[in-house]
Protein backbone atom coordinates (compact mmCIF):
# COMPACT_ATOMS: atom_id res chain seq x y z
CA UNK A 1 0.00 0.00 0.00
CA UNK A 2 1.32 3.16 -1.23
CA UNK A 3 0.32 5.56 2.34
CA UNK A 4 1.00 8.77 0.63
CA UNK A 5 -1.46 8.16 -1.63
CA UNK A 6 -4.17 6.77 0.74
CA UNK A 7 -6.90 8.64 1.33
CA UNK A 8 -8.30 8.91 4.35
CA UNK A 9 -11.49 10.65 5.62
CA UNK A 10 -11.98 11.33 9.69
CA UNK A 11 -15.37 12.62 10.58
CA UNK A 12 -15.83 14.54 13.75
CA UNK A 13 -13.59 18.24 14.97
CA UNK A 14 -12.81 16.95 18.54
CA UNK A 15 -9.89 15.62 20.55
CA UNK A 16 -10.40 12.02 19.18
CA UNK A 17 -10.24 13.51 15.78
CA UNK A 18 -7.20 15.07 16.58
CA UNK A 19 -6.11 11.58 17.51
CA UNK A 20 -6.93 9.75 14.95
CA UNK A 21 -5.57 12.09 12.56
CA UNK A 22 -2.20 12.76 13.99
CA UNK A 23 -1.14 9.07 14.45
CA UNK A 24 -2.67 8.59 10.68
CA UNK A 25 -0.84 11.22 9.35
CA UNK A 26 2.70 10.35 11.29
CA UNK A 27 2.09 6.88 9.57
CA UNK A 28 2.59 8.46 6.49
CA UNK A 29 -1.30 8.52 4.85
CA UNK A 30 -3.03 11.55 3.58
CA UNK A 31 -5.67 12.81 6.05
CA UNK A 32 -8.95 14.58 5.13
CA UNK A 33 -10.72 15.78 8.19
CA UNK A 34 -14.36 16.34 8.07
CA UNK A 35 -15.11 18.98 9.31
CA UNK A 36 -11.42 18.92 11.60
CA UNK A 37 -10.51 21.71 13.87
CA UNK A 38 -7.87 24.34 14.65
CA UNK A 39 -5.43 21.97 15.60
CA UNK A 40 -6.09 18.99 13.14
CA UNK A 41 -5.39 22.11 10.19
CA UNK A 42 -1.54 22.04 11.10
CA UNK A 43 -1.32 18.69 9.83
CA UNK A 44 -3.99 17.71 7.87
CA UNK A 45 -6.44 19.30 4.97
CA UNK A 46 -9.84 20.18 6.67
CA UNK A 47 -13.05 20.67 5.02
CA UNK A 48 -16.50 21.72 5.27
CA UNK A 49 -17.77 18.96 2.51
CA UNK A 50 -20.29 16.33 3.47
CA UNK A 51 -18.04 13.18 3.88
CA UNK A 52 -21.14 11.33 1.66
CA UNK A 53 -19.39 13.41 -1.71
CA UNK A 54 -15.14 12.84 -0.86
CA UNK A 55 -13.70 10.43 -2.36
CA UNK A 56 -11.41 7.94 -0.23
CA UNK A 57 -10.01 4.29 0.57
CA UNK A 58 -11.07 4.86 4.02
CA UNK A 59 -13.59 6.26 6.73
CA UNK A 60 -13.35 6.61 9.56
CA UNK A 61 -16.51 8.16 12.13
CA UNK A 62 -15.11 9.37 15.22
CA UNK A 63 -18.79 11.09 16.78
CA UNK A 64 -20.94 8.48 17.92
CA UNK A 65 -24.47 10.84 16.89
CA UNK A 66 -23.63 10.23 12.76
CA UNK A 67 -22.96 6.35 13.89
CA UNK A 68 -26.50 6.37 14.77
CA UNK A 69 -28.27 8.51 12.40
CA UNK A 70 -26.59 5.96 9.99
CA UNK A 71 -23.63 7.81 8.21
CA UNK A 72 -21.69 4.40 8.05
CA UNK A 73 -24.80 2.51 6.16
CA UNK A 74 -25.10 5.08 3.60
CA UNK A 75 -21.00 5.22 3.24
CA UNK A 76 -21.40 1.60 2.63
CA UNK A 77 -24.22 1.93 0.11
CA UNK A 78 -21.51 3.79 -1.85
CA UNK A 79 -19.19 0.66 -2.07
CA UNK A 80 -17.27 2.76 0.47
CA UNK A 81 -14.72 1.37 2.98
CA UNK A 82 -16.11 2.16 6.18
CA UNK A 83 -15.04 2.00 10.28
CA UNK A 84 -17.62 2.27 12.52
CA UNK A 85 -20.81 0.19 12.83
CA UNK A 86 -23.74 0.77 10.99
CA UNK A 87 -26.83 2.16 12.58
CA UNK A 88 -28.46 -1.19 13.90
CA UNK A 89 -25.21 -1.70 15.66
CA UNK A 90 -24.74 1.96 16.58
CA UNK A 91 -28.05 1.46 18.77
CA UNK A 92 -25.70 -0.47 21.41
CA UNK A 93 -24.87 3.29 22.50
CA UNK A 94 -28.29 5.04 20.88
CA UNK A 95 -30.41 2.97 23.65
CA UNK A 96 -29.16 1.93 26.97
CA UNK A 97 -32.58 -0.30 26.58
CA UNK A 98 -31.22 -1.93 23.53
CA UNK A 99 -27.78 -2.66 24.70
CA UNK A 100 -29.53 -4.19 27.62
CA UNK A 101 -31.09 -6.62 25.85
CA UNK A 102 -28.36 -7.62 24.48
CA UNK A 103 -26.29 -7.81 26.62
CA UNK A 104 -29.43 -9.83 28.32
CA UNK A 105 -29.30 -12.24 25.73
CA UNK A 106 -25.79 -13.27 25.22
CA UNK A 107 -25.39 -13.72 29.08
CA UNK A 108 -23.63 -10.87 29.89
CA UNK A 109 -22.85 -9.69 33.09
CA UNK A 110 -24.32 -6.62 33.77
CA UNK A 111 -26.23 -4.99 36.40
CA UNK A 112 -29.97 -5.99 37.05
CA UNK A 113 -32.19 -3.27 35.23
CA UNK A 114 -35.62 -2.00 34.58
CA UNK A 115 -37.04 0.25 32.14
CA UNK A 116 -39.20 3.55 32.22
CA UNK A 117 -41.81 5.29 30.24
CA UNK A 118 -43.98 6.67 33.07
CA UNK A 119 -43.00 9.16 36.04
CA UNK A 120 -45.13 7.24 38.65
CA UNK A 121 -43.59 3.48 37.82
CA UNK A 122 -40.16 4.76 37.94
CA UNK A 123 -40.70 6.68 41.06
CA UNK A 124 -42.81 3.58 42.56
CA UNK A 125 -39.59 1.57 41.64
CA UNK A 126 -37.07 4.00 42.86
CA UNK A 127 -38.91 4.31 46.70
CA UNK A 128 -39.11 0.16 47.07
CA UNK A 129 -35.39 0.25 46.17
CA UNK A 130 -31.64 0.82 48.54
CA UNK A 131 -29.42 3.75 47.76
CA UNK A 132 -27.28 4.38 45.88
CA UNK A 133 -29.18 4.93 42.85
CA UNK A 134 -28.45 5.08 38.99
CA UNK A 135 -30.68 6.56 36.73
CA UNK A 136 -29.88 6.55 32.88
CA UNK A 137 -31.19 8.35 29.88
CA UNK A 138 -31.95 5.54 27.23
CA UNK A 139 -31.21 8.02 24.52
CA UNK A 140 -27.39 9.78 23.36
CA UNK A 141 -27.36 12.49 25.75
CA UNK A 142 -23.58 13.87 25.56
CA UNK A 143 -21.86 11.96 28.10
CA UNK A 144 -24.11 13.75 30.41
CA UNK A 145 -27.08 11.77 30.56
CA UNK A 146 -26.12 8.99 34.29
CA UNK A 147 -27.30 10.30 37.51
CA UNK A 148 -25.56 8.36 40.38
CA UNK A 149 -26.62 9.31 44.01
CA UNK A 150 -27.32 7.94 47.46
CA UNK A 151 -30.46 10.84 47.68
CA UNK A 152 -33.43 9.03 46.97
CA UNK A 153 -35.53 12.57 46.55
CA UNK A 154 -32.40 13.66 44.17
CA UNK A 155 -32.71 10.43 42.15
CA UNK A 156 -36.87 11.07 41.55
CA UNK A 157 -36.42 14.37 41.05
CA UNK A 158 -33.77 13.08 37.93
CA UNK A 159 -36.37 10.58 37.26
CA UNK A 160 -39.16 13.28 36.60
CA UNK A 161 -36.56 15.36 34.94
CA UNK A 162 -35.67 13.22 32.09
CA UNK A 163 -39.29 11.57 31.60
CA UNK A 164 -40.82 14.93 31.27
CA UNK A 165 -38.39 15.67 28.71
CA UNK A 166 -36.88 18.66 30.54
CA UNK A 167 -33.64 17.22 30.97
CA UNK A 168 -32.66 15.59 27.52
CA UNK A 169 -35.74 16.12 25.28
CA UNK A 170 -36.62 12.90 23.79
CA UNK A 171 -33.50 11.35 24.79
CA UNK A 172 -34.49 11.01 27.91
CA UNK A 173 -38.04 9.86 27.58
CA UNK A 174 -37.23 6.45 28.46
CA UNK A 175 -34.90 5.86 31.53
CA UNK A 176 -32.78 2.56 32.64
CA UNK A 177 -32.68 2.35 36.55
CA UNK A 178 -30.00 0.20 37.48
CA UNK A 179 -28.40 -1.64 40.55
CA UNK A 180 -25.53 -0.04 41.75
CA UNK A 181 -22.02 -2.45 40.58
CA UNK A 182 -19.18 -2.06 42.97
CA UNK A 183 -15.21 -2.59 41.93
CA UNK A 184 -13.02 -0.73 40.23
CA UNK A 185 -13.64 0.97 36.64
CA UNK A 186 -11.71 0.50 33.61
CA UNK A 187 -12.73 1.11 29.77
CA UNK A 188 -12.26 -1.76 27.24
CA UNK A 189 -11.92 -0.97 23.92
CA UNK A 190 -11.97 -3.91 21.23
CA UNK A 191 -11.62 -3.36 17.51
CA UNK A 192 -14.03 -5.30 15.99
CA UNK A 193 -14.69 -6.56 11.89
CA UNK A 194 -17.85 -8.28 12.09
CA UNK A 195 -16.00 -11.65 13.69
CA UNK A 196 -12.86 -11.40 15.50
CA UNK A 197 -11.69 -8.80 17.91
CA UNK A 198 -8.55 -7.54 19.58
CA UNK A 199 -8.36 -5.68 22.51
CA UNK A 200 -6.55 -2.16 22.67
CA UNK A 201 -4.70 -1.19 25.65
CA UNK A 202 -6.81 -0.71 28.66
CA UNK A 203 -7.23 2.85 30.12
CA UNK A 204 -8.55 4.51 33.54
CA UNK A 205 -10.66 7.84 32.72
CA UNK A 206 -11.78 10.25 35.20
CA UNK A 207 -15.24 12.16 34.45
CA UNK A 208 -15.52 14.23 37.39
CA UNK A 209 -14.15 17.96 37.62
CA UNK A 210 -12.45 18.38 40.57
CA UNK A 211 -9.75 16.46 42.20
CA UNK A 212 -10.98 13.48 44.29
CA UNK A 213 -13.43 12.00 42.20
CA UNK A 214 -15.58 15.22 43.57
CA UNK A 215 -17.65 17.64 41.30
CA UNK A 216 -20.23 17.21 39.01
CA UNK A 217 -19.82 14.75 35.74
CA UNK A 218 -17.82 15.76 33.09
CA UNK A 219 -17.19 14.48 29.57
CA UNK A 220 -13.86 13.38 31.07
CA UNK A 221 -11.06 15.13 32.68
CA UNK A 222 -7.94 12.82 31.54
CA UNK A 223 -6.75 9.09 31.29
CA UNK A 224 -4.05 7.31 30.96
CA UNK A 225 -3.32 3.87 29.61
CA UNK A 226 -2.45 0.86 29.72
CA UNK A 227 -4.05 0.10 33.62
CA UNK A 228 -1.66 -2.47 35.32
CA UNK A 229 -3.95 -4.54 37.31
CA UNK A 230 -6.38 -4.89 34.35
CA UNK A 231 -4.09 -8.11 33.63
CA UNK A 232 -4.12 -10.96 31.40
CA UNK A 233 -6.57 -12.79 33.18
CA UNK A 234 -8.80 -10.14 33.00
CA UNK A 235 -8.41 -9.41 29.34
CA UNK A 236 -9.63 -12.76 29.10
CA UNK A 237 -12.16 -12.99 30.68
CA UNK A 238 -13.46 -9.73 29.21
CA UNK A 239 -12.83 -11.30 25.79
CA UNK A 240 -14.77 -14.50 26.46
CA UNK A 241 -17.43 -13.12 28.62
CA UNK A 242 -18.39 -9.88 27.34
CA UNK A 243 -16.89 -8.93 23.85
CA UNK A 244 -17.35 -12.20 21.63
CA UNK A 245 -20.41 -12.79 22.72
CA UNK A 246 -22.09 -9.19 21.98
CA UNK A 247 -20.35 -10.27 18.70
CA UNK A 248 -21.67 -13.08 18.36
CA UNK A 249 -25.16 -12.34 19.24
CA UNK A 250 -24.98 -9.21 17.01
CA UNK A 251 -24.43 -11.29 13.88
CA UNK A 252 -26.91 -13.39 14.74
CA UNK A 253 -29.38 -10.72 14.53
CA UNK A 254 -27.78 -10.00 10.82
CA UNK A 255 -25.42 -6.75 12.50
CA UNK A 256 -21.87 -6.99 10.65
CA UNK A 257 -20.23 -4.75 13.31
CA UNK A 258 -17.00 -3.05 12.36
CA UNK A 259 -15.37 -0.97 14.52
CA UNK A 260 -14.52 0.14 17.84
CA UNK A 261 -16.48 -1.35 20.54
CA UNK A 262 -16.01 0.27 23.89
CA UNK A 263 -16.89 -1.61 27.07
CA UNK A 264 -17.20 0.86 30.67
CA UNK A 265 -16.70 -2.08 33.03
CA UNK A 266 -16.60 -2.67 36.68
CA UNK A 267 -14.12 -5.19 38.18
CA UNK A 268 -15.08 -6.65 41.48
CA UNK A 269 -13.90 -10.44 42.81
CA UNK A 270 -16.46 -11.65 40.23
CA UNK A 271 -14.79 -10.67 37.63
CA UNK A 272 -15.52 -7.54 35.15
CA UNK A 273 -19.14 -6.76 34.76
CA UNK A 274 -20.49 -4.45 31.75
CA UNK A 275 -21.75 -1.07 32.73
CA UNK A 276 -22.16 0.89 29.30
CA UNK A 277 -21.15 0.12 25.61
CA UNK A 278 -19.89 2.95 23.53
CA UNK A 279 -19.41 1.99 19.77
CA UNK A 280 -16.95 4.39 18.75
CA UNK A 281 -13.14 5.66 20.41
CA UNK A 282 -13.36 7.05 24.17
CA UNK A 283 -12.74 10.58 24.33
CA UNK A 284 -10.55 11.72 26.15
CA UNK A 285 -9.42 7.58 26.11
CA UNK A 286 -8.29 7.48 22.83
CA UNK A 287 -5.90 10.49 23.54
CA UNK A 288 -3.74 8.52 25.29
CA UNK A 289 -4.55 4.87 23.67
CA UNK A 290 -4.41 5.79 19.54
CA UNK A 291 -0.66 7.47 20.53
CA UNK A 292 0.64 3.66 22.11
CA UNK A 293 -1.01 2.24 18.55
CA UNK A 294 1.55 4.54 16.59
CA UNK A 295 3.09 2.18 13.47
CA UNK A 296 -0.41 0.18 12.69
CA UNK A 297 -2.98 1.96 13.63
CA UNK A 298 -3.76 2.38 10.10
CA UNK A 299 -3.46 -1.55 9.46
CA UNK A 300 -5.98 -2.20 12.57
CA UNK A 301 -8.50 0.32 11.39
CA UNK A 302 -8.41 -1.34 7.61
CA UNK A 303 -8.32 -4.53 8.81
CA UNK A 304 -11.78 -4.26 11.06
CA UNK A 305 -13.02 -2.09 7.98
CA UNK A 306 -12.44 -4.81 5.24
CA UNK A 307 -13.23 -8.01 7.92
CA UNK A 308 -9.93 -9.26 7.51
CA UNK A 309 -8.31 -8.25 11.51
CA UNK A 310 -7.07 -11.52 11.77
CA UNK A 311 -3.88 -10.95 9.40
CA UNK A 312 -3.34 -7.87 11.96
CA UNK A 313 -0.65 -8.10 15.25
CA UNK A 314 -0.82 -5.20 17.52
CA UNK A 315 2.06 -3.60 19.53
CA UNK A 316 2.06 -0.52 21.62
CA UNK A 317 4.76 1.37 23.41
CA UNK A 318 5.21 2.55 26.80
CA UNK A 319 2.35 4.49 28.30
CA UNK A 320 0.52 7.15 28.10
CA UNK A 321 -1.46 10.03 29.78
CA UNK A 322 -3.38 12.73 28.69
CA UNK A 323 -4.73 15.85 30.82
CA UNK A 324 -7.81 17.75 30.29
CA UNK A 325 -7.71 21.65 30.11
CA UNK A 326 -11.14 22.63 30.37
CA UNK A 327 -12.59 26.29 30.59
CA UNK A 328 -13.37 28.33 32.84
CA UNK A 329 -17.03 27.63 33.82
CA UNK A 330 -16.80 24.27 32.61
CA UNK A 331 -19.40 21.84 32.74
CA UNK A 332 -22.53 24.01 33.35
CA UNK A 333 -21.52 27.36 31.06
CA UNK A 334 -18.00 27.09 29.60
CA UNK A 335 -16.92 30.73 28.67
CA UNK A 336 -15.26 31.23 25.42
CA UNK A 337 -12.56 33.50 23.57
CA UNK A 338 -9.78 33.83 26.28
CA UNK A 339 -6.81 33.10 24.23
CA UNK A 340 -4.15 30.43 24.54
CA UNK A 341 -0.60 30.58 24.96
CA UNK A 342 2.55 28.10 24.69
CA UNK A 343 1.24 26.10 22.54
CA UNK A 344 3.81 26.57 19.76
CA UNK A 345 6.53 25.88 22.26
CA UNK A 346 5.10 22.78 24.23
CA UNK A 347 4.28 21.14 20.51
CA UNK A 348 7.87 20.90 20.22
CA UNK A 349 8.82 17.83 23.15
CA UNK A 350 9.23 15.09 21.96
CA UNK A 351 6.84 12.47 22.72
CA UNK A 352 4.32 15.39 23.58
CA UNK A 353 1.03 16.14 21.39
CA UNK A 354 -2.01 18.75 22.11
CA UNK A 355 -5.26 17.53 21.22
CA UNK A 356 -7.74 20.18 19.97
CA UNK A 357 -11.06 19.64 21.71
CA UNK A 358 -12.75 23.56 22.57
CA UNK A 359 -10.76 25.80 20.37
CA UNK A 360 -11.03 28.57 17.63
CA UNK A 361 -8.74 31.35 15.87
CA UNK A 362 -9.66 35.17 16.51
CA UNK A 363 -10.08 37.77 14.37
CA UNK A 364 -6.31 37.99 15.06
CA UNK A 365 -5.27 34.49 14.37
CA UNK A 366 -5.02 33.57 17.89
CA UNK A 367 -5.68 30.36 19.14
CA UNK A 368 -9.10 30.97 21.69
CA UNK A 369 -11.08 28.83 23.85
CA UNK A 370 -14.46 27.73 22.21
CA UNK A 371 -15.90 24.83 24.22
CA UNK A 372 -16.01 23.72 27.95
CA UNK A 373 -12.78 20.58 27.56
CA UNK A 374 -10.48 23.35 25.19
CA UNK A 375 -7.12 20.79 25.23
CA UNK A 376 -6.06 17.65 25.92
CA UNK A 377 -2.41 17.54 26.48
CA UNK A 378 -0.93 13.77 26.29
CA UNK A 379 2.69 12.54 26.94
CA UNK A 380 4.39 9.27 25.98
CA UNK A 381 6.46 7.82 28.30
CA UNK A 382 8.17 4.28 29.40
CA UNK A 383 5.59 3.84 32.17
CA UNK A 384 2.67 5.45 33.86
CA UNK A 385 4.46 7.89 36.21
CA UNK A 386 7.15 8.89 33.72
CA UNK A 387 4.05 9.60 31.13
CA UNK A 388 1.97 11.11 33.67
CA UNK A 389 4.97 13.59 35.13
CA UNK A 390 5.71 14.44 31.43
CA UNK A 391 2.18 15.66 31.06
CA UNK A 392 1.76 17.55 33.73
CA UNK A 393 5.02 19.33 32.76
CA UNK A 394 3.59 20.23 29.89
CA UNK A 395 0.47 21.40 30.97
CA UNK A 396 2.10 23.86 33.61
CA UNK A 397 3.31 25.69 30.21
CA UNK A 398 0.00 26.24 28.88
CA UNK A 399 -1.73 29.11 30.06
CA UNK A 400 -5.01 31.08 29.73
CA UNK A 401 -7.44 32.60 32.13
CA UNK A 402 -9.43 29.97 33.50
CA UNK A 403 -8.04 26.76 32.80
CA UNK A 404 -8.74 24.26 34.90
CA UNK A 405 -7.44 20.68 35.22
CA UNK A 406 -7.63 18.08 37.69
CA UNK A 407 -4.05 17.25 39.49
CA UNK A 408 -4.65 13.95 40.25
CA UNK A 409 -4.76 12.03 37.22
CA UNK A 410 -3.61 8.32 37.61
CA UNK A 411 -3.74 8.52 41.75
CA UNK A 412 -5.44 5.53 43.67
CA UNK A 413 -6.23 4.00 40.47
Amino acid sequence: MNKSATRIVVVGSGGREHAICDVLVREGYRVIAAPGNVGIAKIAECTDLDPREIDAELFVIGPEAPLVQGLADELRAKSKLVFGPGRSGALLEGSKDFMKEVAAAANVPTAKYATFTEIEAAVDYLSKKDGPYIVKTDGLAAGKGVLVTSDLDAAIEDVRAKLSGASFGDAGTKVIIEDFLSGREVSVLAVVDGERAILLPAAADHKRLEDGDLGPNTGGMGAFAPVEWFDESLQRQTMDQIISPVIAELKMRGIDYRGVLYAGLMVNDDGPSLVEFNVRFGDPEAQVIIPLLEGNFGKILFGAADGNLGSVKMSIRGAGAVIVMSAYGYPSSPRKGDKIVGLSAVEEVPDIRIYHSGTSLDGEGNVVTSGGRVLGVTAIGDNKDEAIERAYRAVSRIEFEGAHFRRDIGVGR
